[in-house]
């Protein structure tokens, strides 16, 4: 918990060990053990064993979600999932290499499109969505850790660059039915969509094309600024990613 107490070197070697643990196969009682416990009291797993906040998206060939456990990767299988899409980029948690090992075993394609939840998206990023999207083998289900963020943004450029929906009514994704606070530093999120309804859509541009030609991610950064005590509440109580 006094982790952002330490110096930027230490935070950072000590993550690197997190990931180079985690990045190895799960081998021996010991090891399952472990991960299993990382995932369900560092990661906060034990509350998504209860509510994964699960949802289905657009047309319905691809679930939102929350990062899931082994058994809900199977849940996910039996509803005809073929693919798990991580947003999530990190690998620090025993969540990775027990979802590695349950996408294997029940011969689900893991692939990954990292994004971020609290900075202004990138260009490349989004400009790289819909080559992404397209090359999905659906049915899928994209996850982040708690399917509030991440998760929303992700359904939201489905929508906009797979399933055509209008951005207006994609960055319905990004609300607090799902967990999402824009009030917060995730609220980065809506200010971007905002910023081209605003001063895209309203000139005739057309979503990528503002992207690609006049969207500013260091001027959204800078005009940007989330509430305390939203801010409060997900990163000191919450603890999102």
């Amino acid at each position: 918990m006094f982790n952002r107490f330490l110096p930027p070197e230490t935070r950072y070697a000590r993550r690197m060990a997190r990931i180079a643990k985690f990045e190895r196969p799960i081998v021996g009682t010991l090891s399952r053990a472990g991960a299993w416990a990382n995932m369900l009291l560092v990661d906060h797993g034990v509350f998504r064993l209860a509510y994964l906040n699960r949802h289905r998206v657009g047309s319905g060939i691809i679930w939102r979600s929350a990062q899931p456990s082994p058994h809900q990767l199977a849940w996910f299988k039996r509803q005809g999932v073929r693919s798990v899409i991580s947003l999530r980029g990190g690998r620090e948690h025993g969540s990775w290499p027990l979802q590695r090992e349950a996408c294997e075993r029940q011969g689900l394609k893991l692939v990954e499109f990292v994004l971020r939840s609290r900075e202004a998206p990138a260009k490349e990023t989004i400009l790289a969505a819909k080559d992404f999207f397209a090359g999905v083998e659906y049915p899928a289900v994209m996850h982040c850790k708690s399917g509030a963020d991440r998760a929303g943004l992700g359904a939201a450029l489905f929508l906009i660059l797979h399933e055509g929906v209008s951005v207006r009514e994609a960055a319905a994704q990004l609300s607090p039915r799902y967990g999402h606070f824009r009030f917060a530093k995730t609220g980065i999120l809506d200010a971007f969509f905002a910023t081209y309804l605003r001063e895209g859509e309203a000139r005739g541009r057309s979503f990528l094309d503002w992207v690609e030609h006049d969207y500013d991610p260091e001027a959204l950064k800078r005009d940007f600024r989330p509430g305390f005590w939203s801010d409060l509440v997900v990163d000191r109580v919450i603890k999102r990613e």
